[in-house]
């Protein structure tokens, strides 16, 4: 075990009056800020955002899987409830693009069940096994591309194409077309910044426009020659109990959230999360390298766990709720924090420390719980298995290359995504 190493001088609260996560400086390290909430405000009211945040584990799980007092759906969904950005890019959509539909995570069931049933038959293990394959073939090939340079940038070159390539070409998107439509959720993931300006959300906003238009293509190309990609399966199948096909809102709200964000963004994170771990701790990759077959599954949980490339989820509360004394009202966005829950040490033991032997380390929340768990998950994990496995077979030593870092996270609420990491290395023999 050895303590993972925080970022220098992080921010520590020094009473809850000092807290608010839409801080970027909090965001870059949020970890002692998890700590405070924990213990004094379990259940803590913004001031700024107005959520409800909730930071321990078992409270996490337990509104994660009650689906009588807390519902998944968004007010983004509700032009009569839009604040003034989202209502900037309703107007955009309605005008030169499509009005994203509810997503699958906005849902709750019988919509919800139904509807995740054509994503459960698109990522049936047989499908997963399939891709595996491909993972596995392009997690050494792009190693194989810089292996000679002694030193790579490892989220352009390594963490980010390994899960976009995949997700692309499940998406029936040509390769060349990788980078463009990384552009575009970087677009997507910017527009949801809390408080970017009227430039900002139109900039993200046209972005997304332009991506529906590339899709909108394939969409009806596909209607007409099916395929055997997971697009063409989500285009022409019938929705269990609906009695239609999703419409072309409905695809476009899964191409940007569930699909290219939540299938690759998320991957890609902890990827360059891992690597980072290592090298604050080099005893942990002397282990790792000492039996990958035996430690590899379990730092793909630590990665995750300690991480959390998403950091949180949102429900709206459909009743008043009571929650260690402090009410929630009926209507109010309660924030689940599964970063902090993660590391709560009521569940985890020594929780800020990453260890190879944790026992219980897949019970973090990292990809959520109940039926709203990550239905990419298994595919995730597969690709953090290769990514990592690669690593140890292709490095024999590496580290980071400090005047060509900042080591600093992207500004955001609910992702934790750093946007580059040079290193310096020794391939094996």
């Amino acid at each position: 075990m050895s303590e993972v190493n925080r970022m220098d001088n992080p921010i520590v609260p020094e009473s809850l009056d000092d807290v608010t996560l839409i801080n970027p400086e909090i965001q870059e390290c949020p970890f002692p800020t998890y700590d405070l909430l924990r213990e004094a405000a379990p259940v803590f009211h913004d001031p700024i955002t107005g959520m409800y945040v909730v930071t321990r584990y078992e409270d996490l799980r337990n509104i994660a899987l009650d689906y009588d007092n807390f519902s998944n759906h968004r007010y983004s969904n509700d032009p009569d409830m839009h604040t003034p950005s989202q209502q900037i890019a309703y107007n955009l959509f309605k005008e030169k693009g499509w009005v994203p539909g509810k997503s699958l995570a906005a849902r709750d069931d019988p919509d919800h069940k139904q509807m995740r049933s054509l994503f459960d038959e698109a990522f049936r293990p047989k499908r997963v096994k399939e891709i595996e394959d491909d993972v596995q073939s392009l997690a050494y090939h792009l190693f194989d591309e810089f292996i000679d340079d002694g030193e790579c940038d490892y989220v352009r070159q390594y963490a980010v194409p390994l899960p976009l390539f995949i997700i692309c070409k499940q998406m029936g998107a040509r390769d060349e077309d990788v980078w463009q439509i990384k552009a575009w959720t970087d677009a997507w993931i910017k527009g949801l910044s809390i408080g970017l300006d009227e430039e900002g959300v139109i900039w993200a906003t046209e972005m997304e426009i332009q991506a529906q238009h590339y899709f909108q293509k394939i969409f009806e190309q596909l209607r007409k020659q099916p395929n055997d990609t997971l697009l063409s399966e989500l285009v022409n199948n019938e929705v269990p109990g609906w009695g239609r096909t999703l419409t072309d809102n409905e695809l476009h709200a899964e191409m940007m959230q569930d699909t290219f964000v939540g299938g690759s963004e998320t991957t890609t994170n902890a990827m360059a999360a891992g690597i980072m771990l290592l090298d604050r701790n080099p005893e942990i990759w002397a282990q790792l390298r000492s039996d990958p077959d035996k430690y590899l599954t379990t730092f793909v949980e630590e990665v995750v766990r300690l991480e959390s490339p998403a950091q949180a989820m949102t429900r709206i509360a459909k009743h008043d709720y009571e929650l260690h004394g402090v009410t929630i009202p009926k209507g109010s966005v309660v924030d689940l924090r599964y970063a902090a829950g993660n590391r709560d040490q009521r569940h985890f033991e020594c929780p800020h420390d990453i260890n190879l032997e944790r026992r219980n380390a897949a019970s973090h929340l990292g990809f959520s719980t109940g039926t709203h768990y990550c239905l990419g998950a298994p595919l995730a994990r597969r690709e953090l298995y290769w990514g990592f496995k690669a690593f140890v077979d292709r490095i024999d030593s590496f580290s980071v290359i400090p005047e060509k870092n900042n080591l600093r996270h992207l500004p955001n609420y609910a992702l934790r995504i750093l946007k580059e990491l040079h290193i310096e290395f020794k391939a094996r023999n």
